[in-house]
């Protein structure tokens, strides 16, 4: 029997389809992401990253109460932008609780996982 995984990778071989990276890390590192984004887009590569942060003031998450409730929400997309990639960068010279939770379940699914900064590898 073919798993969804499997038919979903036969799919975008068959749209032929360039890889697929999610940049992950820290928002501090916002700057290294362009960079990144840049960069992997030159090197032929779709990029998906986090939307934006929620740390800086905006009407939508005001609210602390939405804030928190978006939070969950924003951490579930990120989870669902790991299934979608073939492959994740992770951004930044700090590894904080969640991108330490997203490279788990990238690597859990099977994902290489890069690092611009090797260093901060939580199983180096």
């Amino acid at each position: 029997m073919i798993t969804p995984e499997e038919k979903f990778a036969d799919a975008k071989k068959q749209l032929s389809l360039p890889p697929i990276v999610v940049i992950c890390g820290s928002n501090r590192f916002k700057a290294a992401m362009a960079e990144a984004d840049l960069r992997e887009t030159k090197a032929g590569r779709i990029v998906v990253k986090p939307g934006f942060d929620l740390k800086s003031p905006h009407a939508l998450w005001s609210d602390p109460v939405e804030a928190q409730a978006l939070k969950g929400r924003l951490d579930e997309l990120h989870r669902a932008k790991i299934r979608l990639a073939d492959e994740v960068l992770v951004v930044g010279d700090y590894i904080g609780d969640s991108t330490r939770g997203e490279i788990a379940y990238a690597r859990s699914l099977g994902r290489p996982v890069r690092f611009t900064h090797p260093e901060v590898d939580p199983d180096s």
